[in-house]
């Protein structure tokens, strides 16, 4: 049992619809209901019966669980706020820089997490590529970033934090006809397909390229450049297909992941200054993101093939 997962009953117990209640609380329908469902397994009952004529509605079980989940999250929010009234969370600012594709994927919803724990720290967001990410941390312009790790290791002026390994797959319209029969694509194969790549600067473009290269193989291009946003919109308008990080895929319907063959992963990490000490603000948006990661893994929660590689309760 955690407490998202009573949060999420809480709030469909509020509006009697999971639309609604997914809504309210920032996240997608389907994780929103497995999460529920994974609370009703470990409670062994059904707290919420789903046939009812005019949406959800609490069964016995959910009535009893109903007032102890809003005591425990009135609890839990109480102790928060001692907490930031004593380390001081009270003010504060966390410049944080990630990816575009991560800020899709996952530091959007990390962000409105931390929000709302500490609503008086200030945020800033800064969204580039690994490289200047890793620049701007080093020359202090950022406190942490989420950034790839290059296959020469990163810079020795940073600590880093490994968070997750997640594969690239080929991105294409939902709406169209699967790019491979099999569900799995090669280089050769996809070498005939127009291919939409993201601007000079995006590590995705740079693993792709090298993955032609090494298969001897030449891409044919249907556009080049854009951000992330953009790439994935051209995909699904039918343009082209792309070589997109599986996180991407979460929320996004109206694309179908196919797996690429031989697989390529990266692996995503959180960079610091290794001279300096983090701010209390610092930690608790490190342990914020940890934590949820590690909800949405055993929550089922990621597209794709995404694995979690540092968890709240490990030291470094």
């Amino acid at each position: 049992m955690t407490l998202q997962q009573l949060a999420y009953f809480v709030a469909v117990a509020d509006v009697h619809s999971f639309t609604r209640a997914a809504e309210a609380v920032g996240v997608a329908q389907p994780t929103l209901s497995r999460q529920l469902r994974a609370l009703e397994s470990d409670l062994g009952a059904a707290l919420v019966d789903r046939g009812g004529r005019e949406g959800p509605v609490l069964t016995p079980a959910g009535e009893a669980v109903l007032p102890l989940a809003r005591r425990m999250l009135a609890d839990m929010d109480s102790a928060r706020s001692a907490v930031a009234e004593i380390i001081g969370l009270r003010s504060g600012r966390v410049r944080v820089g990630a990816t575009p594709s991560l800020c899709i994927g996952v530091l959007a919803d990390v962000l409105r997490v931390f929000h709302e724990q500490y609503p008086d720290v200030r945020l800033e967001l800064v969204e580039s590529g690994s490289q200047p990410l890793v620049r701007s941390v080093v020359r202090g312009e950022i406190d942490v970033a989420m950034v790839i790790v290059p296959p020469s290791g990163v810079d020795p002026a940073l600590h880093t934090t490994p968070l997750l390994r997640e594969r690239l797959s080929v991105a294409s319209p939902a709406a169209g006809r699967p790019p491979a029969a099999r569900g799995s694509m090669g280089i050769r194969e996809l070498a005939r397909r127009p291919l939409v790549v993201p601007r000079q600067g995006y590590d995705v473009r740079e693993a792709t390229l090298l993955a032609f290269a090494a298969a001897g193989e030449t891409p044919t291009f249907a556009v080049e450049g854009g951000e992330m946003d953009a790439v994935l919109r051209l995909v699904e308008s039918g343009t082209g297909v792309a070589v997109v990080p599986d996180l991407v895929f979460a929320g996004r319907p109206r694309l179908r992941r196919t797996v690429l063959t031989p697989p390529i992963y990266r692996t995503v990490a959180l960079a610091r200054r290794a001279d300096l000490t983090p701010t209390h603000a610092v930690q608790m948006f490190r342990t914020t993101l940890l934590s949820f990661l590690a909800e949405l893994s055993a929550a089922g929660g990621f597209p794709g093939d995404v694995q979690v590689l540092h968890r709240p309760d490990t030291a470094g």
